[in-house]
């Protein structure tokens, strides 16, 4: 009995310290550079508001902020590795919407979304947009575009970030919504998607707001409608998908940063600090406004109920939609 009183008494204390010392050791972070694992091709549209924030928190704490590229299988080969990075603090993961549609066509997945991070902030949340190439798309609203391929089924193909993404499944429930054949062509991510969609090499990409932007400003692709209740503000003379006759089509992509679990709770909580400052600073918000989200205050255990509620109602669209991996 002496022994065990004994034992709990030395983990209480180590447990006490262990508390103890996580105050500490968020006072003293960062003391190297930190990398957010960014699941995508460089150029795409993680990118588009990774990189902008990455330089802020470069400001802010003193310490490079590293984007590393880790692309491939819809974003999840990035999170399986950011999901066995050490909880030090110095690994954070960039994700995005994807990442909830990944569990319900993952079934082999060696990582978990919900319990393998911890959840710590919406970082953005642009709406969808239909992009097409100018030279391989003769419409100039939605209208012509759903009467073309209805009465044309098959001829065109539709690029996206990648098998079960949000681009992916966009294209997969505008077929059903306008019940036309368009055929699907996944790319490590929606930078290469929109450098062969400005080539020709693809007519049509449903994609993130934050990558098609600059390219729709340039008169490089043309946009037919934003999947979303409202039009955006970057954007005034661009239909909502329910005023070009599409109601049902309300498609947004989200990106949010993730730690890997058991990262020290104070650690998480200065990173919220430090997000919560950086997305108040004038550079930021008006990149947010470009690349057509607003600027969000998520964090925490808020974020964490966003996810799962979001892992849920993809399951449901997958289910209804039959979705398949190609």
């Amino acid at each position: 009995m002496r022994q065990k009183a004994l034992r709990y008494a030395i983990l209480t204390v180590l447990a006490g310290l262990s508390i103890a010392a996580n105050p500490a050791q968020a006072q003293t972070w960062p003391d190297k550079p930190i990398t957010f694992v960014v699941p995508f091709a460089a150029g795409g549209g993680t990118d588009a508001f990774a990189r902008p924030l990455a330089a802020q928190l470069d400001t802010q704490l003193g310490k490079r902020v590293l984007i590393e590229n880790r692309a491939g299988a819809g974003g999840t080969v990035g999170a399986s590795a950011a999901s066995k990075a050490a909880p030090d603090g110095y690994t954070f993961f960039m994700g995005a919407a994807h990442h909830a549609i990944a569990p319900s066509l993952y079934p082999n997945l060696d990582y978990d979304i919900e319990k393998d991070f911890v959840a710590v902030a919406l970082i953005a949340r642009p709406p969808q947009v239909i992009v097409v190439n100018p030279d391989k798309v003769a419409a100039k609203t939605l209208a012509e575009f759903i009467a073309f391929n209805k009465a044309n089924p098959g001829q065109l193909n539709y690029g996206s970030a990648g098998a079960g993404t949000t681009h992916h499944l966009a294209g997969e429930l505008f077929k059903i919504l306008t019940k036309t054949n368009l055929q699907h062509v996944p790319y490590r991510g929606a930078g290469p998607a929109m450098q062969d969609l400005i080539a020709g090499h693809v007519p049509v990409v449903f994609d993130g707001m934050g990558s098609s932007a600059a390219p729709i400003r340039a008169g490089q692709l043309r946009a037919l409608a934003v999947a979303a209740p409202k039009r955006v503000a970057a954007f005034p003379d661009l239909p909502t998908a329910k005023e070009a006759g599409l109601p049902d089509f309300e498609v947004a992509t989200w990106y949010g940063l993730f730690a890997p679990k058991n990262t020290p709770p104070a650690i998480v909580e200065r990173m919220i600090k430090e997000l919560r400052q950086a997305m108040q600073v004038a550079a930021i918000k008006e990149a947010w406004e470009r690349n057509g989200s607003d600027v969000p205050d998520v964090t925490g255990p808020a974020f964490a109920k966003m996810v799962s509620d979001e892992v849920v109602r993809w399951r449901k669209v997958v289910k209804e939609a039959n979705v398949k991996l190609d």
